[in-house]
């Protein structure tokens, strides 16, 4: 019986559950689907949200997002958006690209 080192399956554990936004920070296991290269969630285009009342409107067309291929209109209700912690809009797509997984905002300033 072949042993692996323990701190690969613990580095291949964790890989497996999340995967991570381009600044560092790891989306929510629920929330994201495949890898940082085929994944279901990515930043968007700050231009491509609106802040609405009570929520926000996204406009997102091809190249917004990578699963993206014409555009779409979502509007999101703010107590569903969980908290972005590298400053920018991150979407996730899941099952496909008609339906918001999750979104991630930045924390409002007033």
């Amino acid at each position: 019986m072949r042993c692996i080192p323990i701190f690969m399956v613990i580095a291949y554990a964790s890989a497996a559950q999340a995967h991570e936004a381009h600044t560092g920070w790891s989306y929510e296991p629920f929330c994201c689907n495949g890898n940082n290269l085929v994944g279901d969630c990515q930043a968007i285009p700050t231009h491509s949200v609106t802040i609405t009342p009570g929520g926000y409107q996204l406009l997102l067309v091809p190249g917004d997002h990578r699963l993206i291929t014409r555009s779409h209109i979502f509007r999101l209700k703010q107590s569903d958006a969980r908290r972005s912690q590298d400053g920018s809009y991150h979407l996730c797509l899941f099952p496909d690209e008609n339906t918001p997984r999750c979104f991630y905002a930045p924390d409002m300033g007033f």
